[in-house]
């Protein structure tokens, strides 16, 4: 193509896989595009990759290849999970023992790579097994999906033509929920809900489920396409059919409690008092509100990757609860009254036990038989401790000695790593900092000060 602007002359060219662009006669080439990338053999892919990216394409396919599993089996299985792969991305595998959940012994599997995460459940588990434990309790189970279309007709007459279709809108589902059904499980209620106010012509079939021990986005997906397909006509445009991680009907609830002066060795009155500062404080300021609850997901992310489930919706849910008033506030809340310290946690958590990652991955399957097997419903209980069990040891922490103790006394190890230190060296950095506030510029002046 030829274009004439002025003096300026502008001409794209086609050659081979880069695209030639001339601006008055300076050329910029596009080389790092590609066609054909997925039909590559694992071993292209990475020639392609490392050859393209890196400087030292050596040492890229060494690291590459260090993380690609040896075991040809397990890799061929994370090689059916997404596209393009190679190599694997590893992350800490720790375990929480410790916990006491309506009154049943648990050693908890989290994968995180979040220094102290994994040591502060374990303490925080300890301390109330011996206090009677967490109490946890499912509300309810009911999950969302939702078909979006577009109507600009008479609401009385959409209203009709739904309450006439919605027996048959349920019928039209009958094979894909009938292995559900079995199960106890299905669809509850479909509901009309007009969304004008908000969008000209906008309107929602609004879908509840009950999915027992699947997580069920496959399953509500399915549901959702063959409901609109039928409730589809000449008036009514079809946007999208989809289920909500928003799940505020898909509750559980997780606390602990015990009499104040159990709380703490000293001052425990004055640190419940301040325990529960840092909750209200929490509840009306969406930074701390934000920071605060990232901490509750320490815990609970950890437990959902290690048995397979889904973190993103999980987060999404759960902050959107959060917001729930139209303010962002605590996922936890504390009481102390009458003598007695209570907290607790109310949170939304759409979980599966079978399906998914919970077969297929080797190590997710083993987390749930460490879990002793739980269904859906009793796996809600054990996240929901855990997220409980993350954010009691941050305030605990906060409201005591501060955060960045335990947290970088954790991270010393990491830090010493970093500056490639012999094993005498560790050491004595080790009991250097045992009584000494441990930062990174810290750390690095011990080091040189020891080197010289």
């Amino acid at each position: 193509m030829h274009f004439l602007n002025g003096l300026i002359e502008y001409y794209i060219f086609l050659h081979e896989n880069s695209i030639i662009f001339v601006e008055n006669y300076l050329v910029i080439r596009m080389e790092k595009t590609i066609t054909g990338f997925s039909k590559f053999s694992k071993e292209e892919k990475i020639d392609w990759v490392v050859s393209t990216f890196f400087d030292d394409a050596d040492s890229a396919r060494k690291t590459l290849g260090q993380y690609l599993n040896s075991n040809q089996i397990i890799q061929d299985v994370h090689d059916d999970f997404i596209e393009n792969t190679i190599s694997n991305f590893y992350l800490p595998y720790g375990v929480a023992p410790n916990f006491v959940i309506n009154g049943k012994e648990y050693t908890i599997p989290m994968v995180i790579e979040e220094s102290s995460v994994v040591a502060a459940a374990s303490l925080v588990a300890k301390f109330w097994s011996t206090r009677g434990g967490f109490k946890a309790t499912v509300l309810s189970t009911t999950k969302i999906g939702q078909v979006h279309f577009m109507y600009e007709g008479g609401v009385h007459e959409l209203k009709a033509y739904f309450e006439e279709a919605k027996d048959q809108l349920i019928e039209v589902t009958d094979a894909i929920t009938k292995n559900m059904r079995k199960r106890g499980g299905g669809i509850l209620d479909i509901e009309l809900r007009d969304k004008t106010a908000e969008l000209a012509n906008y309107y929602q079939l609004h879908i509840t489920f009950e999915t027992k021990n699947s997580m069920g986005a496959n399953f509500i997906n399915s549901c959702l396409e063959a409901i609109a397909a039928t409730f589809r006509n000449d008036s009514i445009q079809i946007v999208m059919s989809i289920l909500s991680n928003y799940v505020p009907e898909c509750l559980v609830r997780a606390e602990v409690s015990c009499p104040i002066d159990r709380l703490h060795k000293e001052n425990a009155k004055q640190f419940a008092q301040k325990f529960q500062q840092a909750v209200q404080i929490a509840n009306i300021e969406p930074h701390r509100a934000v920071t605060h609850n990232k901490g509750i997901m320490n815990g609970i992310d950890a437990v959902v990757i290690a048995t397979g489930n889904d973190f993103r919706a999980i987060e999404s849910g759960a902050h959107a609860y959060a917001a729930k008033s139209g303010k962002y506030k605590s996922l936890s809340q504390c009481e102390v009254k009458d003598g007695i310290f209570k907290f607790w946690i109310e949170i939304p958590l759409a979980l599966g036990t079978v399906g998914g990652l919970t077969a297929l991955h080797p190590l997710a399957k083993l987390s749930l038989e460490m879990l002793q097997n739980p269904s859906a419903s009793e796996l809600m209980e054990i996240i929901a401790v855990a997220g409980l069990a993350q954010n009691f040891a941050a305030l605990r922490a906060l409201t005591t000695t501060g955060i960045q103790q335990g947290h970088m006394k954790m991270h010393l190890s990491n830090i010493i790593k970093q500056l490639d230190a012999t094993e005498e060296e560790k050491n004595y950095l080790l009991n250097y900092f045992a009584n000494k506030q441990v930062s990174h510029s810290a750390v690095v002046a011990a080091y040189q000060k020891m080197k010289e």
